[in-house]
């Protein structure tokens, strides 16, 4: 197992991290796994409050004698904080749950703005974290992030965060924080967790037939996974790549690959293979948007770049996932920053470096995106996220 050191504290973090939101429902599978992979060198394990079981599964495991041998990653839900005692309230449950007295990387999971985090800063998060950290129950504090490269940047910017993740693979590379938001976080001393490597799965079984003959043309035979990985891999700014990895066989493939790749390490050729790569897949797509937020900000509050990437996996991802990540991304937020809300004054089409139709194709998103299902989905996923 290769490893990447943390320079903040110095951890040595395995750059294969086990995600644990899907675990088998077989209890005695998913031990065996857990321990497989600790015994072959996985030492990050990332889970959270809101994954159903995981982090009681996790605990029991980890308290049969590996505790110690490993770094627990869980998260703390913003949308279920309403007052001050609430931090106390799920904490102690998460340390409950995982029959530990101490969580190594704690982040606030999945803000999307920097507005949520401000409401946390007027609930008196800061004064909680530092009573935490005196005590010594939480050793770093951090953030996960689902939106665009604007607000990454403000987030990365509000607090003296010691980590952070970031969704991050090679399809992703301009989309959401992006490879800008990466080297900007990395450049500021901060570890980086990449999350959806394979983007569920869509980097792997929906490529089309295209992606797969240009990975056959390489001079050594790879799956799509292995490429996928090796390719966040060969970034020096990425700490631990998550994997939610459910079998023996997906775990000791990782483990070897894990084991084998060094940053910095791709041939000319094999670069050359990926930018072949997404410009297949980027012909696929429905806007030419490369996320690069010259047409930001939106007088409106429209979050243009992410408009356009949810309306674009819509080609990989289908229908409904797309949708869904369209939601969570521009509408679950403090402030909506949906399509619909282009009042068309034009300000974001003079500064499009790609000139396009902005105005128009958001009048596209809007009526692909934002159907008869969208208020309603919005508001159950908001009810569904209170409980």
């Amino acid at each position: 197992m290769n490893y990447r050191v943390n320079p903040k504290n110095n951890d040595k973090l395995s750059i294969l991290g086990f995600g644990c939101m899907r675990f088998p429902k077989d209890e005695k599978e998913v031990e065996k796994q857990i321990i497989y992979a600790i015994e072959n060198g996985v030492n990050y394990f990332d889970t959270a409050y809101i994954y159903p079981n995981s982090e009681a599964v996790l605990g029991r495991v980890l308290a049969k004698g590996y505790r110690d041998k490993v770094k627990i990653a869980t998260k703390m839900p913003p949308y279920l904080i309403r007052k001050y005692e609430d931090f106390d309230k799920i904490f102690s449950m998460e340390l409950e749950r995982l029959q530990t007295d101490y969580i190594d990387y704690y982040f606030m999971h999945m803000l999307t703005d920097v507005k949520i985090w401000s409401r946390l800063v007027n609930l008196g998060i800061l004064k909680w974290i530092e009573e935490k950290k005196e005590k010594g129950q939480i050793i770093n504090i951090g953030f996960s992030y689902h939106g665009g490269k604007e607000e990454f940047i403000k987030l990365v910017d509000a607090h003296d965060w010691e980590f952070c993740m970031i969704q991050y693979n090679y399809l992703d590379e301009n989309n959401q924080a992006g490879k800008s938001g990466l080297e900007y976080a990395s450049a500021k001393g901060l570890p980086v967790m990449v999350m959806e490597p394979l983007r569920g799965g869509k980097l792997v079984t929906n490529l089309p037939k295209e992606v797969y003959n240009v990975f056959e043309t390489a001079q050594v035979e790879r799956t799509p996974a292995e490429w996928a990985f090796r390719w966040i891999w060969n970034h020096p700014e990425v700490t631990v790549v998550l994997s939610g990895m459910n079998s023996q066989e997906m775990i000791a493939e990782n483990i070897r690959v894990a084991s084998q790749v060094q940053a910095n390490s791709f041939t000319d050729n094999e670069l050359d293979m990926f930018r072949k790569v997404r410009q297949i897949l980027n012909e696929k797509i429905k806007v030419p948007c490369t996320g690069c937020s010259y047409c930001m900000p939106c007088p409106k509050g429209v979050d243009i770049p992410t408009c356009f990437s949810c309306y674009n996996d819509r080609e990989i991802e289908g229908k409904l996932a797309s949708r869904m990540k369209y939601i969570m991304q521009t509408s679950m937020k403090s402030e909506a920053h949906n399509a619909s809300l282009c009042v068309k004054c034009g300000q974001c089409e003079k500064h499009c470096p790609q000139n396009i139709a902005i105005m128009e194709e958001l009048k596209n998103v809007t009526k692909s995106m934002e159907g008869f299902y969208y208020k309603p989905a919005r508001i159950l996923i908001k009810k569904f996220m209170k409980l």
